[in-house]
């Protein structure tokens, strides 16, 4: 099969078929693109492109992105962008070898995710229910809020929620997760009162929308943008907000802290890694095992805040 006879198409071929056969995230296709977007001018100004660059070029290509100063993390995830196309073309037969196949690349420095206590939740929680101008946005800021931390879903699953899956009073919703996974997360008794409580308000705004002409939205938690639910950007900045209102630091809280604050709290109290990655819906365990490690540090962390002889070794220092 031909190659394409531009860059623009080669990567247009390739997000196209990301998206068709894996169900890629939109997030993940922007940053594929803009990666070999930025490749492909670097190519560019050399007189190569896709179709004829060799290992040399791409490995030039990465120590340039070194030498901008750009992050370990950044240069990772660009050499795996490169190294997905050129599998995508050799697959597909646009070249007869794959360049980057034997590349290595700078790697990733494993952080350990940020997570919150018990108290820091319970103030997030607290603040929801006082944080919002109107009583039907304290409800809702609620129901986000005990669903994330209930589910530990990622935001994006939680905002494009549809209204069906939360019909019934539900022990139990349906995700549409990534790569269009579906699994089952349980709700915990507070989770399922907001969200009744929620379902209530936001079905007697939505008869008063349509009652003025709009069209009934499909969403647990519709807005009126394009989108046509609340978007993850306004739930960053919500929850920024609630850390403010709870006296929790601003800086340790995102929605994607609530998931890691679900995951490590379900481990300390006795469940399975298994279970963990069942609902936090990773495709592998080893990911999940990251609250291992979580978990161990924060445990050193409270035998030094409060075992007396770690007090005793600092006094005597």
């Amino acid at each position: 099969m031909a190659s394409p006879s531009t860059s623009d198409s080669w990567i247009s071929t390739f997000l196209q078929a990301q998206a068709a056969e894996l169900g890629a995230a939109n997030n993940t296709l922007l940053a594929y693109g803009r990666d070999l977007k930025d490749f492909a001018a670097w190519l560019g100004a050399r007189k190569a492109g896709f179709s004829n660059a060799e290992r040399d070029l791409i490995e030039a290509y990465l120590i340039d992105c070194d030498a901008q100063g750009l992050a370990q993390s950044t240069r990772a995830r660009r050499l795996s962008a490169i190294k997905q196309i050129y599998r995508f073309a050799f697959e597909e037969g646009w070249r007869d070898t794959n360049p980057a196949i034997q590349i290595k690349g700078p790697g990733r420095k494993k952080r350990l995710p940020k997570t919150l206590d018990v108290p820091e939740v319970d103030r997030l929680l607290q603040a929801a229910r006082q944080t919002g101008r109107t009583k039907a946005d304290r409800v809702r800021n609620t129901c986000l809020m005990e669903v994330l931390y209930a589910t530990g879903m990622r935001v994006t699953e939680l905002v494009s929620l549809p209204v069906s899956s939360a019909r019934g009073d539900p022990r139990m919703l349906l995700v549409l997760g990534k790569g269009g996974k579906e699994r089952m997360v349980p709700l915990s008794p507070p989770a399922r009162d907001a969200l009744a409580a929620w379902l209530v308000m936001r079905d007697e705004n939505e008869d008063q929308l349509v009652a003025d002409g709009c069209q009934r939205s499909k969403f647990l938690f519709p807005s009126r943008g394009k989108s046509g639910h609340l978007t993850r950007h306004m739930f960053f900045l919500l929850v920024k907000e609630l850390a403010v209102q709870g006296g929790v630091s601003p800086e340790k809280v995102t929605p994607h802290t609530l998931r890691h604050a679900f995951a490590t709290h379900l481990l300390a109290n006795g469940a399975d890694l298994r279970s963990i990655q069942t609902l936090l819906g990773h495709a592998d365990v080893a990911t999940t095992e990251i609250y291992t490690h979580v978990l161990d540090e924060r445990l050193a962390e409270l035998v030094l805040e409060h075992h007396p002889l770690a007090k005793d070794s600092e006094d005597k220092g």
